[in-house]
């Protein structure tokens, strides 16, 4: 019996994406671009922080946005569920200064992300990220202490722990990566990705 362990990404996946919320409430457009659009993480930050810094909008603004937003609709009942069968990581690129209040309200899952560099002004002015590839390089690490991995996201950046692992999901994702990738199970609603997840756990 193998030691399985479930990482899961967090925007899109269990919370709605944080910037297209921020986008919204801040009526700036261009901040509705996210991974699913540009591919580069590190490209679509450096952007971002310029808009940010373009606005005159800081860390304040957007975790008032934030506070207002809650989880997808029956995602803390699905992870409730998926935690009492197995243990489960959430690996996001998103930072922990935006994600700890969601976090909050799904009951205080385990999370790996990055963090952000906020001056005294509450100015934004850089990030840190945890390490390349943070979710592939976690899934390895992982893979190398003995655990098989099961994973489940919705963009370009969680191909890579996807595949990597003996069972990999594609949840709420966009149709052109589910046309992409027909090899990948892809999933729409909570209690399907449960049930793919509980399977695969059950198997020897």
């Amino acid at each position: 019996m193998s030691m399985k362990i479930v990482c899961l990404d967090m925007e899109g996946v269990v919370v709605p994406e944080i910037w297209i919320a921020f986008a919204k409430a801040s009526g700036i457009p261009e901040l509705t671009r996210t991974t699913r659009d540009e591919p580069d993480y590190d490209k679509l930050m450096k952007w971002r922080l310029g808009i940010l810094k373009e606005h005159g909008l800081g860390l304040k603004e957007i975790q008032d946005v934030i506070a207002t937003i809650d989880p997808l609709p029956g995602a803390k009942e699905f992870l409730d569920e998926l935690r009492s069968k197995a243990q489960v990581l959430i690996l996001s690129d998103t930072f922990t200064q935006f994600a700890i209040p969601l976090m909050k309200k799904l009951g205080y899952p385990t999370l790996f992300c990055n963090t952000l560099e906020v001056g005294e002004n509450g100015e934004i002015t850089g990030y840190q990220m945890r390490c390349a590839q943070s979710k592939l390089s976690t899934v390895k690490a992982l893979q190398s202490i003995g655990y098989e991995t099961i994973a489940a996201g919705d963009s370009f950046n969680d191909l890579g722990m996807i595949k990597a692992g003996k069972h990999g999901f594609l949840f709420k994702s966009t149709p052109q990566i589910i046309a992409d990738h027909p090899e990948i199970p892809a999933f729409e609603e909570f209690d399907e990705l449960l049930a793919a997840i509980t399977a695969a756990l059950e198997e020897e």
